[in-house]
């Protein structure tokens, strides 16, 4: 009953998102590690302020020490803010903040809560973005820094494809 609940519940936000999304994109990398997202402008114009959110991660199947099967699963759900600024309809160079909440369980098949932990950290970006004035094909590339618990890691970066709608 209670994954029934999560499964509805991100159904509904991702619904809401999507409504509200005025672009959405695969990302490779960035705060998300292997994430889909959505993007929208809080003005009228493509330029100015702007929001993002995301959900992604990957789950490993690997075999343990004892002969059997162990799996782990990470989930990021990549959070934030960005500002756009250009000279053309075209080209922008993107500059942004945010967190990056992690659930994280070994054997996400488990049914008591033994070996699941929750963690953030935070993510900046400064990359170039290309998307159309109207509508089509866009492309992202940032350098993202994150930050957390773990220390800082400046070089890290991600790459983009989506729809701008």
């Amino acid at each position: 009953m209670k994954k029934l609940i999560i499964v509805l519940a991100c159904l509904t936000v991702s619904q809401f998102v999507l409504a509200q999304a005025k672009s959405v994109y695969f990302e490779i990398g960035g705060p998300g590690v292997a994430s889909f997202n959505f993007d929208t402008r809080f003005t009228k114009s493509e330029k100015g302020i702007g929001g993002r959110a995301g959900f992604g991660g990957f789950s490993l199947s690997y075999n343990d020490f004892n002969g059997g099967r162990d799996r782990t699963t990470a989930v990021f759900i990549p959070v934030g803010i960005n500002y756009l600024f250009g000279n053309d309809d075209r080209n922008y160079f993107e500059l942004g903040a945010g967190v990056t909440p992690v659930i994280y369980k070994d054997d996400f098949s488990a049914n008591d809560n033994d070996g699941a932990f929750t963690a953030t950290f935070g993510h900046a970006t400064f990359g170039y973005r290309l998307q159309p004035k109207k509508s089509g094909f866009t492309f992202r590339a940032a350098i993202t820094p994150i930050f957390g618990r773990f220390g800082f890691i400046p070089y890290y970066a991600g790459i983009s494809f989506g729809y701008k709608f």
